[in-house]
């Protein structure tokens, strides 16, 4: 009898420990959020691989009613830009591309901010682990900005509608706005340069010659 009773303590104990690992979030660990070694000039795969980190980010998050609502804001936008650069490659027009590209670029916006948020409350144990997934999120964020600003100064330049029949296939084109994008680092922000003091400098000397 008492051999009985021991074996269902244990199976109560088993069941009890395959209950609870069932309604145990995952533990977002700094491998979820690091990058591989080199520059990933494959933009599709970049996306893919921000969005997975993006689901295991959220997939993190407590189960309260700030983290849930964040997290879904969050799991919205962090995964959109994927499918929209889907759409962008399937686009039927150069304003269509731009304009796909813009959708992913202002849901890149929006995640910086829902991270920055999750970051700030911290909805999660160890907020310094979001760091590089904003870093990423900032990068993505140029890549897009300098693609849409090519994409546009390539679509004012061209004197050739697109449904003619010397117009540049639209698939290379796409392509060639991605690939000098992605292989170009764009600048961190706006730069001066010596130009912008220059006619200061000519006034000056103007004053002392009369």
């Amino acid at each position: 009898m008492k051999t009985v009773g021991k074996n269902r303590e244990e199976t109560a104990q088993r069941a009890a420990q395959r209950s609870t690992s069932n309604v145990q979030r995952s533990t977002f660990k700094e491998s979820d959020v690091g990058l591989e070694s080199g520059a990933k000039y494959d933009l599709e795969e970049r996306l893919l691989d921000y969005a997975a980190r993006i689901i295991r980010l959220v997939d993190s998050l407590p189960s309260t009613k700030a983290a849930n609502h964040v997290g879904g804001q969050l799991l919205r936008s962090g995964t959109s830009p994927l499918p929209n650069h889907g759409e962008a490659q399937a686009a039927e027009s150069r304003d269509d591309f731009i304009h796909k590209f813009k959708i992913c670029l202002k849901e890149l916006r929006e995640s910086r901010r829902w991270l920055r948020l999750i970051q700030r409350v911290p909805l999660t144990e160890k907020p310094k682990l979001i760091d590089p997934l904003l870093a990423e999120t900032e990068e993505l964020i140029r890549i897009f900005d300098r693609s849409i600003r090519t994409a546009q100064a390539n679509a004012s330049g061209s004197s050739v509608r697109e449904d003619s029949p010397d117009a540049p296939d639209l698939d290379l084109w796409k392509l060639e706005v991605e690939r000098w994008t992605l292989n170009v680092e764009p600048p961190a922000g706006p730069q001066r340069t010596a130009v912008t003091y220059a006619p200061k400098k000519r006034a000056q000397s103007r004053r002392k010659s009369q």
